[in-house]
């Protein structure tokens, strides 16, 4: 099963931690939307299996208009082999949501939501810098629990703004309202976004590892005892509502990210589009793709796995490496995880290697730790 990526780039502003690529400025939206089918045209031979997911990512897809969306959509099933049931996702802004929408995307065929929540508490929307604020936020999920059950929401912790208290209400007004996906995310400080340009400057305070640290086993105790699977370190969903298209990514499957910026894999090479609307639509308009391409050497996959699997609850397998790395590497991967097996940050159960509740905190540097040189 392969996946579909498709990357809107445009949003109503600016959002001080974000770094995805985006413009302000929508006057490109209805062109952008046309060459987006038609570079699935140019690319369909990139998928040679059938299509179980769409992902509608940005950027703010709920920006999109419904004749756009149908649009999109319609050119997907004519140049793929989409599977019956294929799981479709949009993200969305609680501002951009109403009655209307919800029922003309479900029409239109989109069968989830992934909605950008990322807090409840007003004060922490606005260090933000979010276009919603807490009665959008907890007003959208009121409407969109009507209309589709299969919901995600994103929420952000450690913030300087959210206390013990505000996380811990963040949490369970999200239990309040059912919604069986959350991912939830240790604020980061991005290179060249304005938040680093704003803590630099002293005009905000800078993020605290410690706050975001008690965040996360809060996160992790209470989401448990309401019985969601934690299984990858930034999702937790209730039985049966695992996301299908990002697992697809951590299962090393193979996707195509359609739109300017986005990246396709098929598990020897990476590629990513220009991050340039207008270029990109040049290009495109010369039925030209404008991607920089890279052939992934087999350390380069190793780590890919490495980095990947360990961030799931499934964990790495050892006998995976053996089949397609070799003996001597499995091995060295096993001797090299000694020291974080002794130190309480991984387990050894069978043939797998899986972070414990100690270690998850830390995923991305002990797989870095583990890489192949």
């Amino acid at each position: 099963m392969a996946g579909i990526y498709i990357h809107i780039p445009f949003c109503k502003q600016a959002c001080h931690y974000c770094n995805f690529h985006f413009s302000t400025q929508q006057k490109l939206l209805p062109d952008m939307v046309q060459a987006i089918v038609q570079e699935a045209g140019l690319r369909k031979g990139y998928i040679n299996e059938k299509v179980g997911t769409i992902y509608f990512g940005g950027g703010t897809p709920s920006l999109l208009s419904t004749p756009d969306l149908k649009s999109l959509i319609d050119g997907m099933r004519k140049r793929f082999t989409i599977e019956e049931g294929a799981e479709m996702t949009l993200e969305a802004n609680p501002d951009d949501i109403t009655e209307e929408k919800l029922i003309e995307w479900k029409a239109a065929g989109i069968n989830r939501l992934s909605i950008g929540v990322q807090s409840f508490a007003e004060e922490d929307l606005r260090w933000m810098n979010r276009a919603h604020n807490a009665s959008h936020a907890l007003n959208c999920l009121q409407l969109a629990t009507k209309h589709f059950d299969n919901i995600t929401i994103d929420l952000i912790y450690g913030t300087p703004t959210l206390s013990n208290e505000q996380w811990v209400h963040n949490i369970e007004t999200a239990l309040a309202l059912k919604i069986p996906h959350l991912s939830c995310y240790a604020l980061t400080v991005e290179p060249k976004t304005a938040l680093e340009k704003l803590i630099e400057k002293k005009q905000l305070e800078n993020v605290d590892a410690d706050k975001q640290a008690r965040h996360f086993d809060i996160l992790v105790e209470r989401l448990g005892q309401a019985g969601f699977e934690h299984y990858e370190i930034s999702n937790f969903a209730r039985p049966g509502y695992r996301s299908k298209h990002n697992s697809s990514y951590w299962q090393g499957k193979p996707y195509l990210g359609l739109g300017p910026s986005a990246h396709s894999f098929n598990g020897t090479s990476r590629q990513w589009n220009v991050a340039n609307n207008a270029l990109y639509l040049k290009s495109i308009e010369q039925n030209t793709v404008p991607f920089e391409m890279e052939i992934l050497t087999a350390p380069q996959q190793l780590n890919e796995y490495i980095m990947t699997a360990l961030r799931t609850v499934e964990g790495l397998s050892l006998e995976k490496v053996k089949e397609h790395f070799g003996e001597e590497r499995a091995l060295l991967l096993l001797k090299e995880s000694r020291k974080w097996n002794q130190s309480q940050h991984i387990v050894l159960e069978g043939d797998y290697l899986r972070l414990t509740a100690k270690g998850k905190f830390m995923a991305d540097g002990i797989a870095a730790d583990l890489f192949a040189e």
